[in-house]
C-alpha cells in the first residue's frame, strides 16, 4: 500500500504540474500609446497569456481601444501600481514611451514581475544600465521586441551565414523606415511622443536605428563595434522640426563594418538586410524573400531563391516567447535578439551614434 500511495502521489504532482504548465501567462499591458499595442490586443487566443489589465490614464484613447477589441474599461487602471494591486501580473508589456520603460521597471522587477518592452530597450545607456541592474537583482526577464526578430527571413540568413555559405563576414547593409510618422498618419497620442527627443531619445536614428543594430549585434554574437560614426539630417522639418529624420551609422570591426540607414524619408516602407561575405552574399528582402548569391568570375552570380513560411510557435511571436521564457519552457541562447545582453549592446551603439552626429566625429567604443 505505501508504494501504490506515493505512486499515486506522484502521478497526481505530476498532473497537477502539468495543469500549472498549461494555465496562461498572467500579463498586464503598459500604455497604449505606441501603436505596437495592436499586436498584443489583437492578438488570437492562442491559450498562453491572458491579458489582466491595462495601464492608460487616457480614458478617452483607452475607451476608443476598448470600443475596437472589446474590452471593459474596468480593466484599465490609472497606474502600474494599481494594475499589480488588483491583477498580480506574472509579467507586463510596456508600449507606453521609450523614456518610461525605465519607470516600468523600476516598479515592477522588485516585485518579481518580468517585463517586455518594444524597441528600443530605453532613450539612453544610462536608462539601459539602470534596468539591467534592476532586472539581474531581482532575477526577472527583461526582453525588448523588434518586428525583424520574427522575419524567418532574418534567421535563414543567420543560418547560411554560420554554416559559412557565403564565406567569412565582411560587411552588412540593413534599410529600416518609411516616410515618417506623420506621412504614414500615425495618431496623435503616438505621434506627439515619437518625435519628441526626450520621450524617444532622438528621431530615426533611435526608432529605426535600433534595428540595425541588434541585428548586427546578433550577427557578431555580441561582438561590439570598435567605432561608431553616424550622420543625421532633417529631411522634413515641417514634420518633424525637433528630431533627426534620417541617418546614415557606420560600425566598424577588426575585420568587418556595417553600414546602417534608418530614416523617416524613404518613399516606400522597408525593412531589409544585406550580407556579404567573401565568396558570397545574402539579401532579406521581406519578411518571407530571401535571395542568395554565389559569386562566379569577376561579376557574375548564381542565384537561389528562398520564400519562407513562418517560424513554428513559440518561436513566431513576441507574446508567446515572453510566456515560455517565464514558464522557462526555452532558455534564450546568448545574445538573443530579444535578449537584454544583446540590446545594451545596441543600446551603447546608439548612445555613440547621437554623440558622432552631435560632436561630428567617430566615437571609439570601450572594450
Amino acid at each position: 500500500m505505501p508504494y501504490k500511495f506515493s505512486f499515486l502521489l506522484l502521478l497526481l504532482f505530476a498532473s497537477l504540474n502539468a495543469i500549472a504548465q498549461q494555465k496562461p501567462l498572467r500579463v498586464g499591458v503598459i500604455g497604449l500609446t505606441h501603436t505596437h499595442v495592436h499586436g498584443i490586443l489583437g492578438r488570437e487566443d492562442r491559450g498562453d497569456i491572458e491579458i489582466v489589465g491595462i495601464v492608460e490614464p487616457d480614458k478617452e484613447l483607452a475607451g476608443r481601444y476598448a470600443s475596437q477589441y472589446r474590452f471593459p474599461m474596468s480593466m484599465v487602471y490609472n497606474t502600474t501600481e494599481e494594475l499589480i494591486a488588483a491583477t498580480h501580473p506574472e509579467a507586463v508589456t510596456a508600449f507606453n514611451t521609450t523614456y518610461e520603460h525605465l519607470k516600468v521597471v523600476e516598479t515592477c522587477a522588485p516585485l518579481g514581475i518580468h517585463v517586455m518592452v518594444e524597441k528600443p530597450l530605453a532613450v539612453s545607456i544610462k536608462h539601459a544600465r539602470k534596468m539591467e541592474a534592476l532586472a539581474k537583482k531581482h532575477h526577472v526577464q527583461l526582453l525588448t521586441n523588434y518586428e525583424t526578430t520574427w522575419y524567418p527571413t532574418n534567421h535563414k540568413a543567420y543560418e547560411l551565414l554560420q554554416n559559412d555559405t557565403i564565406g567569412s563576414l565582411r560587411k552588412v547593409v540593413v534599410h529600416d523606415g518609411h516616410r515618417g510618422p506623420k506621412k504614414i498618419g500615425v495618431n496623435k497620442e503616438f505621434l506627439d511622443w515619437l518625435t519628441d527627443p526626450v520621450q524617444d531619445g532622438g528621431g530615426a536614428i533611435m526608432d529605426f536605428g535600433c534595428y540595425g543594430a541588434n541585428l548586427m549585434t546578433w550577427l557578431q554574437h555580441g561582438k561590439k563595434p570598435l567605432t561608431v560614426t553616424a550622420v543625421t539630417q532633417q529631411m522634413q522639418p515641417e514634420n518633424n522640426p525637433n528630431v533627426d529624420d534620417d541617418a546614415i551609422i557606420l560600425l566598424t570591426y577588426e575585420d568587418a563594418n556595417a553600414v546602417l540607414q534608418p530614416s523617416w524619408d524613404w518613399p516606400i516602407g522597408r525593412k531589409d538586410m544585406e550580407i556579404y561575405g567573401l565568396t558570397g552574399a545574402i539579401y532579406a528582402d521581406n519578411r518571407h524573400q530571401l535571395r542568395l548569391r554565389m559569386a562566379e568570375g569577376y561579376d557574375g552570380f548564381k542565384e537561389t531563391t528562398f520564400t519562407l513560411e513562418e517560424r513554428p510557435a513559440p518561436l513566431n511571436d513576441p507574446f508567446a516567447i515572453l510566456a515560455a521564457v517565464v514558464k522557462k519552457e526555452i532558455t534564450l541562447p546568448p545574445y538573443d535578439l530579444s535578449s537584454l545582453e544583446n540590446n545594451m549592446v545596441v543600446m551603447e551603439i546608439l548612445d555613440a551614434a547621437r554623440k558622432s552626429a552631435k560632436k561630428g566625429k567617430r566615437v571609439r567604443i570601450k572594450r
